[in-house]
Parts: structure tokens; sequence; C-alpha cells
């Protein structure tokens, strides 16, 4: 049984944040040997939203929404991630359903971005997203920027 969560920063409790950055530490900096500042300082600010899903008290996938105080600005999701553990489940396409449905009630009127692995193209095309701009490296990795207009997904 897996139990999600939709949280906006300052409902995450000290043992969930902690749990969440080391799930992105595990992947995106060790796993995928990219290292980098993850705590970037966008986690508690704002109208930023978190969205977990939970098995047997472990953190198995993750995703963060952040959004801007300018009504113009996108929502942004980023930092998606299924651990290890749960990979092959297809938690993925759950995980990206609650996300976009996430933006979707509390920002209906925007358009969301994101900055997705280039070869995941496919994977978020499914979720309405289409590719903006030029492929582009980011530490190491090919990404292209992917943008779903208000009303789609």
């Amino acid at each position: 049984m897996i139990a999600w969560q939709d949280l906006h920063h300052d409902q995450l409790t000290v043992p969930q944040l902690y749990a969440l950055l080391k799930l992105r530490c595990e992947v995106f900096v060790v796993e995928q040997n990219c290292p980098y500042l993850d705590v970037d300082g966008d986690d508690l600010v704002g109208n930023n939203r978190h969205i977990l899903a939970w098995r047997d008290n472990q953190l198995i996938a993750y995703a963060r929404i952040l959004k801007s105080d300018d009504d113009l600005e996108p929502v942004v999701i980023g930092r998606v991630i299924v651990s290890d553990a749960a990979r092959g489940e297809k938690l993925g396409n759950k995980l990206m359903e609650k996300t976009v449905a996430s933006c979707r009630q509390h920002w209906p009127d925007s358009e969301i971005y994101l900055s997705a692995q280039a070869h995941l193209q496919g994977f978020y095309g499914h979720f309405g997203f289409v590719p903006v701009g030029e492929t582009y490296l980011e530490d190491g990795i090919p990404h292209i920027g992917m943008a779903c207009a208000a009303g789609q997904a």
C-alpha cells in the first residue's frame, strides 16, 4: 500500500524533509554521479509543494513543484524521482499524474514547465508536455525543456 502526500513546504515535518533530501541525494548525486548542491534554497519558500509516496515508512517517490509569486511565470516541476527499490512498478506514471493534478488544482491557469532528461521526452509527452527549445547539457546529462499549456494534461 502506497500513501501519497501533497504538502505545502510549511507542512513538511523534519523527518519528511530529511527523507526527501536523502532520496534526492541518493539518486541525483550518488547514483547519477552528478556532484551538485541539491539543497538549492527553493524547498522551503513561497507556495512550493512536495509530492511524496511512502511505502512501509520509506519514501519511494517524490517530485517538487515550484511556483514563483509572479502569476505570469509557469509552475515548474522538478526533482522527479522514484527510488531504486520501487523502479519497474510504473510508479513514475502515478507520481506524474499526482504532480500534474496538484499543479492544476493549485494553479489552474498556469503553464507547467519541466527540465527533462532528454531520453525521457516520450514519458513526459504522455502527460501533455512538448519540447521547447534545444537539448542542452546539465551536469553532463542531455536535458530538454518541456511545457504543458494551462488546461492540458
